[in-house]
């Protein structure tokens, strides 16, 4: 009976170490990602913050979330807010606008390829 619970003290300290270290890993990536986005850090400042995090990992990583924490939040927010200004950009650019649609059908029609009735579904499913 003592094996089982030292496997099962064993298992469970195992699992514990592999979320700690993933996490650990996580915020390292992080950091790292956060230091080559924010563009008013110096080269210089950037190499020795990811110096120190080689040399010193535990001690930089903590010192680094208290320093810069709140600016990390806010450098994450202004890339989501470009990206997504990018992507909705982008699809209104494809997309193209209802008048765009109702030219094309108007198009097609004098050109004599679609007759009244379907000019009329596909000015409507425009306008919907």
């Amino acid at each position: 009976m003592p094996e089982f619970w030292s496997a099962l003290g064993n298992t469970i300290w195992w699992g514990l170490t592999f979320i700690i270290f993933i996490s650990y890993l996580s915020v390292l990536f992080s950091i790292v990602a956060d230091l080559f986005r924010d563009r008013e850090l110096s080269g210089g400042m950037k190499a020795l913050w990811i110096f120190c995090l080689i040399f010193f990992p535990f001690i930089t990583a903590l010192v680094y979330i208290i320093v810069r924490g709140k600016g990390m939040n806010d450098r994450a927010i202004a890339q989501a807010n470009e990206a997504k200004a990018a992507t909705d950009t982008y699809i209104r650019s494809v997309a193209g606008s209802p008048a765009d649609e109702i030219a094309r059908a108007k198009a097609l029609l004098d050109a004599g390829t679609i007759n009244a009735d379907e000019y009329a579904a596909l000015k409507a499913k425009a306008l919907a």
